[in-house]
C-alpha cells in the first residue's frame, strides 16, 4: 500500500464485510516521541480463535477469493518501521486491530489523504457509524458521522455536497495539523 489512508480502507471493509454498524478510527501522532497509532475498532461479526490466529497469513480468508492480503499488509508496513500489530476479536463482540510504527523510520509510509478515505467509507455505506480522532503532537480533531447527520438534518450522508464536505473538512483538520 501507497499509504495508510489506503491500509484504512482495506481493513474497514473487512469490518462492514463483518456486519459492522460502527467503525472508530483513531489515529495517534508524536512526532517528538518518534511515535504513531492506528487503531480501527468495529462492532462487526468478530474473528474465532482459529481465525484470529490466521488473521496475518496472506493465504487465509473467510471470503471467496482465496487470499486476504488487508491484515498481512499492514503488519508487514508496522514491521518495516520498526513498529507491531496487535488484533483482539471475540465472536459476536468485534473487532480491534492496533498498529504502533516509528514515523521517523526511512520505510514509513505517508498517511496519505484520509479524507478521500472518509469520504469513500461515508458514500458505499451511508448508514454506518463512523468516528474519526486524529490528534498529533497535542492538536485533536474529531469526526462522527452521527454528529453530521444531525447537522445536516436529514440530507444523507452520501450526498455529493456533504461528501465533498467530509473530505474538505478532515483533510482541512489533519493536513493542517502537520504545519
Amino acid at each position: 500500500m501507497q499509504d495508510i489512508s489506503l491500509h484504512i480502507l482495506d481493513i474497514i471493509q473487512n469490518s462492514i464485510d463483518a456486519g459492522a454498524t460502527e467503525v472508530r478510527i483513531s489515529i495517534q501522532e508524536e512526532t517528538a516521541s518518534d511515535f504513531f497509532r492506528l487503531v480501527i475498532a468495529d462492532n462487526g461479526r468478530g474473528m474465532s480463535m482459529s481465525a484470529l490466529q490466521k488473521a496475518a497469513d496472506p493465504f487465509y480468508t473467510t471470503k471467496s477469493k482465496k487470499f486476504g492480503l488487508g491484515i498481512p499488509f499492514l503488519a508487514q508496513s508496522a514491521s518495516e518501521t520498526g513498529g507491531s500489530i496487535s488484533i483482539n476479536s471475540n465472536e459476536s463482540n468485534g473487532t480491534v486491530i492496533e498498529v504502533t510504527m516509528k514515523p521517523g523510520h526511512i520505510d514509513m509510509r505517508p498517511l496519505g489523504d484520509i479524507g478521500s478515505t472518509m469520504m469513500t467509507l461515508v458514500a458505499s455505506c451511508p448508514d454506518t457509524r463512523f468516528m474519526l480522532e486524529y490528534a498529533r503532537n497535542g492538536y485533536s480533531f474529531t469526526f462522527d458521522t452521527d454528529e453530521l447527520r444531525k447537522e445536516l438534518d436529514g440530507v444523507p450522508l452520501n450526498f455529493p455536497a456533504a461528501l465533498k464536505h467530509i473530505k474538505e473538512t478532515i483533510n482541512s483538520a489533519v493536513l493542517g495539523s502537520n504545519e
